[in-house]
């Protein structure tokens, strides 16, 4: 496989940061992404761009020249409404071709896109967070692909008067324009004249980030960024630009990783991208191994909980494992550290089916560095191993107590939050680095080019009241690992306590497991209470602790949860990650209860 071949450099300053940068400059980008769309639509007009199944079975494509076709008659639809930074363009629904072609259509001609979490929709009661979304946006135009479900959603939180594009399911009595009325807008000399006045530091698209705080800000994305971040990744990736790869994912475009990564990658180097509408769950993955039967990908992104799914049926279905492994070139982690059993189970199928070794790595991002900024590019038995920083970026790390921060610069950085002058300045340094709030660590002090690990968020981790620091992050992902895959989630408390407890999202479909003999609408709480289902988890938190090496990894207590984390209260961000914070204050009886000096019979107890 062809990758980087250099490595990267790093200083020690007297103030005791690191500078860590690559010996490989950054070469030359396209000063808008869509300059490869006009590209590859003269090369390979009839290579399919992308494709998505439809409900009937059959895939629905759209080739590289049909792409541009479309591109320039909704981005002259776009110049013909006025649209523009302050009038954007607000995509609420999932993954689609029409969504795809309109993200494409406002870099075309210098309109930002916002793609916005579904959820904000369809899932939340009161609206607050797309209400939020569109008092910072102002849209001038929003994108709903099935109309009927959104209803809610449009008469709470969209500005009266505002244009809503759909592509089915009208809503009678309710005014809508049909998608293919901005499809089947005749093109002008406009087009050509607006793509031609973009500046690289223009803003290309707006990206929803909610961070630990809950409320969704919009990170600004110039066309520089996303150009840059995308000749980055080719560089660490040579063999991207060696044959064009070929992406069957699921990622949400609402993400960087998805709708910047993932997307701009195929478009980057001539690609072919199959739309997923499998999910990362027990009974969403049947989707996804419908589809990878069919499609074999030469890249493949997921995160951890989806390939402890797809190893499941990559251990019952041979068929599944040849076409998956068939082409297979790279496969990316992100979201979690990924455990080592479920990396070992990987690598086990991988030997038994490709002739060479397929590389599995992670890295480090975010929405403000488009996303990737820094990346392992080598093979490694290290999960958790996040590499070096890509060319074009420089990294500090600052010595924060027993640990170090890292933080970056280079052209793929955010300017900073639209219309949040101090959110913004409170993001960077005085440098100028962004700081991501994460924590890392050598691999080896004395050889940078053996990477970084990464060592958790700051904003997570907190003191007992021994004074001992709890390293939240990975012991969460050790919790995980130990109780898979009894536990979906768990959330820390123990700040100024004498010793560590959690709270415990069960899987519910492998707790009944556990427990057949039970009617399958038996209530969770009924469920948690039965003897084997509780007397498997305080089995798994007695070894736990017998595996402890003090306060910092030994959890006392633990109290399962018989509802789930509420996106409307904050304690689900936008990402689909949890505000541990905001559980713990929503949930303070819940925490004095786990500390009460006669804990309750529902209490998982291990003895001090």
């Amino acid at each position: 496989m062809h990758l980087r071949a250099s490595g990267a450099s790093m200083h020690r300053r007297e103030d005791g940061c690191f500078l860590i940068r690559a010996d490989e400059p950054l070469e030359s980008y396209p000063r808008v992404l869509t300059d490869r769309l006009t590209e590859w639509a003269a090369r390979a007009p009839d290579r399919i761009l992308v494709a998505r199944r439809t409900a009937s079975g059959p895939w629905r494509a759209i080739t590289y020249a049909e792409a541009l076709r479309q591109v320039r008659a909704i981005g002259q639809a776009f110049l013909d409404r006025k649209l523009s930074a302050n009038r954007p363009v607000a995509i609420l629904s999932e993954n689609d071709l029409e969504h795809f072609l309109l993200m494409l259509a406002g870099q075309h001609v210098g309109v930002p896109t916002a793609s916005i979490a579904p959820a904000y929709s369809l899932v939340s009661a009161d609206f607050a967070k797309l209400g939020r979304v569109m008092d910072i946006l102002a849209p001038g135009l929003v994108y709903i692909a099935h109309a009927a479900p959104y209803r809610r959603a449009l008469e709470a939180a969209v500005p009266p008067g505002t244009e809503v594009v759909y592509a089915a399911d009208p809503i009678p009595g309710f005014p809508l324009t049909p998608f293919e009325r901005l499809a089947g807008t005749h093109p002008t000399e406009e087009v050509d004249a607006a793509h031609a006045a973009i500046a690289p530091d223009d803003i290309a698209k707006f990206l929803f980030s909610s961070g630990s705080t809950g409320t969704p800000k919009a990170v600004i994305n110039t066309h520089r960024m996303i150009c840059s971040n995308q000749q980055m990744i080719l560089q660490v990736f040579r063999f991207l630009g060696d044959s064009p790869p070929v992406l069957l994912d699921w990622l949400p475009w609402n993400h960087t990783a998805g709708g910047n990564h993932n997307t701009g990658m195929i478009l980057y180097n001539g690609g072919t991208l199959y739309i997923d509408d499998g999910r990362p769950t027990a009974s969403g993955m049947a989707a996804a191994i419908q589809n990878l039967h069919e499609i074999s990908p030469t890249v493949y992104f997921n995160v951890p909980r989806g390939y402890d799914e797809l190893l499941s049926h990559l251990r019952r279905d041979e068929r599944l494992r040849e076409s998956f492994f068939r082409r297979l070139q790279f496969m990316f982690y992100a979201g979690a550290g990924m455990p080592q059993p479920l990396w070992d189970g990987l690598r086990r199928f991988m030997s038994e089916t490709c002739a060479e070794r397929v590389l599995i790595a992670t890295g480090l991002g975010a929405t403000e560095t488009s996303p990737m900024a820094v990346q392992c590019t080598w093979d490694t038995d290290l999960t958790g191993a996040i590499g070096i920083p890509v060319p074009g970026v420089e990294a500090k790390l600052v010595p924060q107590g027993a640990k170090m921060e890292i933080r970056v610069k280079g052209p793929s950085v955010t300017p900073g939050y639209w219309k949040e002058p101090e959110l913004t300045a409170r993001a960077f340094d005085e440098e100028g680095y962004f700081k991501f709030g994460d924590a890392v660590r050598f691999v080896d002090p004395a050889d940078i080019n053996k990477g970084l690990l990464y060592d958790g968020r700051f904003a997570e981790d907190f003191k007992l009241a021994s004074g001992t620091w709890v390293s939240a992050g990975p012991l969460r992902n050790r919790i995980l690992h130990h109780f898979a895959p009894l536990a979906a989630e768990v959330v820390l408390a123990g700040p100024g306590r004498a010793f560590l407890t959690m709270l415990v999202l069960p899987n519910l479909s492998a707790c009944r497991a556990l427990a057949p003999e039970l009617p399958v609408e038996a209530p969770p709480a009924e469920l948690l209470r039965h003897p084997a289902v509780a007397g498997k988890f305080r089995a798994l938190l007695k070894s736990f602790a017998r595996e402890a090496t003090g306060n910092s990894n030994r959890v006392l207590r633990a109290l399962l949860l018989d509802d789930t984390f509420s996106l409307d209260a904050g304690e689900i961000t936008d990402k689909g990650s949890l505000n541990h914070a905001t559980i713990l204050e929503r949930r303070a009886d819940l925490v004095e209860e786990m500390y009460a000096s006669n804990p309750s019979p529902r209490m998982l107890c291990v003895s001090e």
